[in-house]
């Protein structure tokens, strides 16, 4: 497990850090950017929650969970060299994901079809969800680029694509299941 008895070691005060495996690459190395984003979902995702109660608190706690399990995945380069390594690297698994969509569809049926896009906002939980969702788009985005250059978990690119489609519901479901979404009017201010 992880011993964190120090937190500055000044190893990265010449903008490299280490990877999962040991083996260091420049802070803004497209896995860093990825792993990074990851965790600015979880930070982001920790605002959600403080206004989150009851079942919606605990499946947030659950996804914080899998977030370091996905930033563990992502820091870690060379899958095909698991089966070598000294421990086995944590991996995000298609479990996590099928959990993600039971999660989604379970939450979708409760709430009318839209007819519209709508805005983020509402409640301060759907705000903060959105921009859960929005982070979580642009953690999506730098670990599909990170997978053009180098192999990705495709269980881990697949969990950040559900990840914002359930924060987008949930977000609906923070309406008052929809009700008090906010609509967008196309061309309202014209």
């Amino acid at each position: 497990m992880v011993v964190l008895n120090k937190i500055y070691t000044r190893t990265g005060d010449k903008g490299d850090t280490a990877l999962g495996d040991g083996s260091r690459v420049a802070k803004h190395s497209a896995r860093v950017m990825a792993y990074g984003t990851v965790d600015e979902v979880n930070a982001t995702l920790g605002m959600a929650r403080l206004h989150a109660t009851g079942e919606t608190d605990d499946a947030l706690a659950r996804i914080q969970n899998d977030l370091f399990d996905l930033g563990a995945d992502l820091c870690r380069p060379g899958m095909e060299k698991d089966a070598e390594a000294e421990y086995p690297p944590l991996r995000m698994a298609q479990s996590q994901v099928d959990r993600l969509e039971a999660e989604i569809d379970a939450m979708n049926e409760q709430l009318e079809p839209l007819r519209s896009f709508i805005l983020p906002g509402g409640s301060s939980l759907a705000a903060y969800l959105h921009l859960c969702r929005t982070v979580s788009r642009r953690a999506e985005r730098l670990a599909t680029e990170l997978a053009e250059v180098e192999p990705v978990n495709a269980a881990a690119v697949m969990y950040l694509n559900r990840l914002s489609d359930w924060f987008f519901v949930a977000g609906r479901m923070a309406n008052n299941s929809g009700k008090d979404d906010v609509l967008w009017v196309p061309g309202a201010n014209r």
